[in-house]
C-alpha cells in the first residue's frame, strides 16, 4: 500500500511537471511569435546582401526575429566594407551599424586619402567569393593580391595573420603596372594560407581581403548530351561550365555556372527546347497558306482566292526568338475602276447600267465585271463592244467610241450602190450602178451625201426601165 501511494505521487508530479513544460511551450512559442521583424531600408547602393544562401540587391529587406544577413560589397576590393558583414535581427532591432562601401585608391584617382585598392588573380587554379566577401581558394591555386597604391607616395606594407610561411611582396615588374602595383604572392595554397591580408598606405589606410583555401568539389555534371552543348572547366570550386544550343534551339536557363564557395552550382543545367512559332491561322476566309513550316527557319507562303490581292508580305519566316518576320497579310478585293462612258454611247445591258450608275460615284467594278456598249443611232461603236474587270485591277480594253455614221441605205431595185460599205463618214458619197436594161433618171440628181447628223442628204436614186424613159 505505501509503494502503491509513493507511485502515486511520482505520478502526480511527473503530470503536473509534463503540464508545466507544455505551458512554458506554448508561452516560449506565443513569445517568439510576438518578436518583431527587422527592416533594412535606404541600403547603399553597392551593398549585396545574402540571405539563406540567396543573393539579392534591393534598397529595402525584412526579415524575422533571430534571422541573419550577410553583406559585402559590390566590387569586392574596388570598395571597402564598413561595418560588421554578418547583421541578426534582434526582436526588430539590427545588432549593429548597418554598413556601407567606401571607394577606395583606383577609384579615386591614386590619392593618399582613401584605402587601397586590392585585386587578385589567379593565373594558375581557381578562386571564387563567398556572400561575406571571403574570397575561397582552391589547394594548389598561384595567387597575387595586388595593392594598388601610387609608387611616387611611398611604399605601402603588406601584413597577414597565417603564421604558415612567409609571402613575396614588393612591386610588379611589367613596365605597364610596376609604378602602381604592389604584389603579395601565394605559391600553391595550403590549408594553412587562410588568414587576412591586409594591406597598409604610408598614412596608415588598410583594406584587407580574407582568403580560405578550401578543397571544395560541386557535383559532376551528368547527363548532358545532345542538343545541348556544354564546355565545362571541372567541378572544382571557382571553375565554371558554359552552355549552348544549335540552330534551332533555344536556351532555357542560365548560359553560364560556377562551382561555389558551398559545393553547389550557382544554378540548374539548362536545357534546349526546340524553336517553334506560333502556328498560322488566317481569319480572314480569302487567305490560303500555301505552305507552313512553323519550326525555327521555316517558312509560311500565303496566298489570295481568285478576285482579290496580297497586302503584305507573301512569304514569312520563323526567327531565332520564337516570332515571326513580320505580320499576316491580308486579303483585299480587287476592283477595276468604272470606265468612261462613250459620248453618244450607253451600256447595253439594263442590269449593268443600273449598276454601273449606282457605283459611279465609288467608280470601282469587281473582277470579272462585265460592261457592254453600245451607240446611238446614226453612230459607229469603235473598239471594244465589251471589256471585262481583270485579276490585275484593270480592264482588258479601253472604252470604245462612238463615232457618227450614215448606215448603209440598202440597194435600190434593179441596182447596186457604190461603194459599198457597212458605214459612211459624213461627207461620204453614193452612185448608184444600174442593171442592164435600167437607167438612172436623165436629169441632173445631187448624190446623197452623208451629213453630220448621221443622216444621208436623200435616197439613192432609183433605177428606170429604158421602156419608161
Amino acid at each position: 500500500m505505501l509503494l502503491y501511494g509513493l507511485w502515486f505521487v511520482l505520478q502526480l508530479l511527473t503530470d503536473a511537471g509534463f503540464c508545466n513544460a507544455k505551458q512554458q511551450g506554448r508561452e516560449s512559442h506565443t513569445a517568439a511569435l510576438l518578436q518583431e521583424e527587422c527592416k533594412l531600408e535606404g541600403l547603399h547602393p553597392l551593398l549585396i546582401v545574402t540571405y539563406k544562401n540567396i543573393t539579392i540587391s534591393v534598397d529595402k529587406i525584412s526579415v524575422p526575429h533571430s534571422e541573419k544577413l550577410t553583406v559585402r560589397c559590390r566590387d569586392l576590393g574596388k570598395y571597402k566594407l564598413v561595418g560588421e558583414p554578418i547583421m541578426q535581427c534582434r526582436n526588430g532591432v539590427w545588432n549593429g551599424q548597418v554598413p556601407s562601401c567606401i571607394p577606395t585608391t583606383a577609384l579615386a584617382n591614386y590619392t593618399e586619402d582613401v584605402p587601397p585598392t586590392i585585386l587578385f588573380g589567379v593565373p594558375a587554379g581557381s578562386a571564387a567569393f563567398e556572400p561575406t566577401g571571403t574570397l575561397a581558394v582552391f589547394p594548389g591555386s598561384i595567387l597575387h593580391l595586388e595593392c594598388l597604391f601610387a609608387r611616387r607616395l611611398g611604399n605601402p606594407e603588406w601584413t597577414w595573420t597565417s603564421t604558415y610561411r612567409q609571402y613575396l611582396t614588393g612591386w610588379a615588374i611589367a613596365a605597364f603596372e610596376r609604378d602602381w602595383k604592389y604584389r603579395l604572392s601565394i605559391y600553391y595554397a595550403k590549408t594553412q594560407d587562410s588568414g587576412v591580408y591586409t594591406c597598409t598606405t604610408p598614412r596608415g589606410l588598410t583594406n584587407s581581403i580574407k582568403i580560405r583555401v578550401a578543397d571544395v568539389h560541386c557535383p559532376t555534371l551528368r547527363s548532358i548530351g545532345p542538343p545541348l552543348i556544354s564546355k565545362i572547366e571541372g567541378p572544382r570550386l571557382g571553375e565554371s561550365a558554359s552552355f549552348d544550343c544549335p540552330s534551332g534551339y533555344r536556351l532555357e536557363g542560365t548560359a553560364a555556372m560556377t562551382c561555389q564557395y558551398n559545393g553547389k552550382w550557382s544554378a540548374d543545367v539548362p536545357h534546349c527546347e526546340a524553336i517553334v512559332c506560333p502556328a498560322v491561322q488566317p481569319s480572314n476566309p480569302n487567305l490560303q497558306v500555301l505552305e507552313h513550316n512553323n519550326s525555327y527557319a521555316g517558312k509560311a507562303i500565303f496566298t489570295c482566292m481568285w478576285g482579290h490581292k496580297l497586302s503584305g508580305p507573301q512569304v514569312i519566316k520563323c526567327q531565332r526568338d520564337g516570332t515571326w518576320s513580320g505580320p499576316l497579310p491580308t486579303c483585299k478585293e480587287i476592283t477595276c475602276p468604272t470606265p468612261s462612258v462613250p459620248k453618244n454611247g450607253r451600256i447595253v445591258d439594263h442590269e449593268q447600267q443600273q449598276r454601273y450608275q449606282q457605283t459611279s460615284k465609288r467608280r470601282i467594278q469587281r473582277v470579272g465585271s462585265l460592261l457592254r456598249f453600245s451607240c446611238l443611232p446614226g453612230h459607229q461603236l469603235v473598239g471594244q463592244a465589251s471589256i471585262i474587270c481583270t485579276e490585275n485591277g484593270t480592264w482588258s480594253h479601253q472604252s470604245p467610241i462612238c463615232e457618227v455614221r450614215c448606215p448603209y441605205p440598202g440597194d435600190p431595185p434593179h441596182g447596186r450602190i457604190a461603194p459599198l460599205k457597212f458605214w459612211y463618214k459624213t461627207g461620204d458619197t453614193i452612185q448608184v450602178t444600174c442593171s442592164p436594161g435600167y437607167v438612172t433618171p436623165l436629169e441632173p440628181v445631187r448624190k446623197p451625201t452623208c451629213r453630220e447628223n448621221g443622216i444621208w442628204s436623200g435616197p439613192p436614186p432609183p433605177c428606170r426601165s429604158y421602156r419608161d424613159v
